[in-house]
C-alpha cells in the first residue's frame, strides 16, 4: 500500500476522526507506534517497524511527522503521505530514543497534554519506560485503541480491498484442493498455495501458512512440514492472501480418502455452528451475538470445551506477527474442533 492507493480527501477524513477523538479525549499530541496506524493515516508500507518508529500528530490540524530508521527515508518520501520525515541511525549505531526526545523537544511535546500507543510487538518496553521517564507529567494517556476503534468501519474502497483479498484467497484454495494427494509434503501444499498467491499479485501475508495432517492435525497453528500424507489423514490449513496489505483469511479441513464417522460428525457441527454464525451477523449487531449463536451449536453438541478460538478474525491490514492487525472481527470463519476424534 502507499499514499496512492486512498484519495486525498480520505486520509484527510482520517485525520480529521482522530484530531476529534483526540479533543475529546483532551490530548495535545499522539504518538502513534502501530503500524497499522500509520498505514491508516499515510499510506506507509515500509517494514521500519522492526526497529523504533512513531508518527506524531497534534489535535490542531498541522504537519504529520515520523521518526524512522535514515533507510526508510526514500520510501516515506516517496510511498507515504506525511508532512515531516526525521531519521536516526544511518551509517552509524544511534540511540533512537534520544533522537525522538530531541524531535519531541523541538516540537514541544513536554509542554502539553501527550498521548502514547502502548502497543503489542512494536514499542519494546526498555523504549517504553525511557520514554515514560522523558514525558513525566506531560504524558496524561496511553490511548492505544484511539486509532483502532475509529478504523472499526471501513471506507467503500477498504470493502473493495478486502473483497479482492477474498477472492485471490478462494481462488489459492481450489489449488490447494486439487493438489492434495498422497505421498506430497506438507511444505510442498504451503508452496502450491503461495506459488498460486504470488501469481495472483498477492502479497504474502504477514503471518506464515498454518499447515498440518494426521497426528499433527491437532495443532491449532502447526507449521507446514515435510511429512508426507497418507491415505486417511484428517488435516487443515489457514492461509492469509492480501491486496495492498488489506488481508482476507481461509481456513479448510481436508481428509486424504474417506472420512470417519467422528469426523463426519464433527464437520457436521463445525458447519451447522458456522451456519448459525452467519445467520446472526447483520447491521448494528455485536460481534458477540454471531459468536453466541456459533457457541450455542457446539455446546448443545456437547463439544464446547474443545473451542480453541472466538469466532472469526479482524479484516484490516496485516503487520508481522499477525494478518489483521486489531480491527473489526465479524464472525464469519468456520469455528474449528481440535482433539475431538
Amino acid at each position: 500500500m502507499s499514499k496512492h492507493d486512498f484519495s486525498l480527501e480520505e486520509f484527510a477524513e482520517r485525520r480529521t476522526r482522530v484530531r476529534a477523538a483526540m479533543a475529546a479525549a483532551g490530548l495535545d499530541w499522539l504518538v502513534i507506534f502501530h503500524p497499522v496506524g500509520i498505514h491508516w493515516l499515510t499510506g506507509s508500507d515500509a517494514k521500519s517497524y522492526q526497529e523504533f518508529q512513531c508518527l506524531l500528530i497534534s489535535a490542531r490540524p498541522g504537519p504529520l511527522t515520523i521518526l524512522t530508521r535514515e533507510g526508510e527515508r526514500n520510501e516515506f518520501q516517496d510511498d507515504a503521505l506525511v508532512d515531516a520525515i526525521h531519521t536516526f541511525g544511518g551509517g552509524e549505531n544511534e540511540d533512537a530514543v534520544a533522537a525522538f526526545e530531541r524531535l519531541a523537544l523541538k516540537l514541544g511535546l513536554p509542554d502539553t497534554r501527550v498521548g502514547m500507543e502502548v502497543p503489542a510487538y512494536y514499542l519494546h518496553p526498555h523504549d517504553y519506560v525511557r520514554l515514560k521517564q522523558f514525558f513525566g507529567s506531560a504524558l496524561v494517556a496511553e490511548p492505544t485503541k484511539l486509532v483502532h476503534d475509529l478504523k472499526l468501519v471501513k471506507s467503500a474502497t477498504e470493502q473493495a480491498y478486502i473483497r479482492a483479498a477474498s477472492r485471490k484467497a478462494d481462488a489459492a484454495m481450489v489449488v490447494f484442493a486439487s493438489a492434495l494427494q498422497e505421498g506430497r509434503s506438507e511444505l510442498a501444499l504451503a508452496g502450491a498455495v503461495y506459488q498460486a498467491l504470488l501469481a495472483a499479485d498477492s502479497g504474502l501475508a504477514a503471518s506464515p501458512i498454518n499447515l498440518v495432517s494426521g497426528e499433527r492435525s491437532s495443532f491449532s497453528h502447526g507449521a507446514p512440514t515435510a511429512r508426507l500424507l497418507r491415505r486417511g489423514d484428517f488435516g487443515n490449513v489457514e492461509y492469509g492472501a492480501t491486496h495492498l496489505r488489506y488481508t482476507s483469511t481461509i481456513g479448510r479441513q481436508f481428509c486424504i480418502g474417506a472420512p470417519t464417522a467422528r469426523m463426519r460428525e464433527i464437520y457436521d457441527v463445525v458447519r451447522r455452528a458456522s451456519d448459525a454464525c452467519i445467520a446472526a451477523i447483520r447491521a448494528d449487531v455485536p460481534a458477540t451475538v454471531p459468536h453466541q449463536a456459533a457457541r450455542r451449536v457446539i455446546a448443545q453438541a456437547g463439544m464446547d470445551s474443545y473451542r480453541v478460538h472466538t469466532s472469526g478474525y479482524g479484516l484490516a491490514p496485516g503487520f508481522p506477527p499477525t494478518w489483521a492487525n486489531r480491527s473489526i472481527c465479524w464472525p464469519t470463519a468456520p469455528i474449528r474442533c481440535a482433539r475431538a476424534w
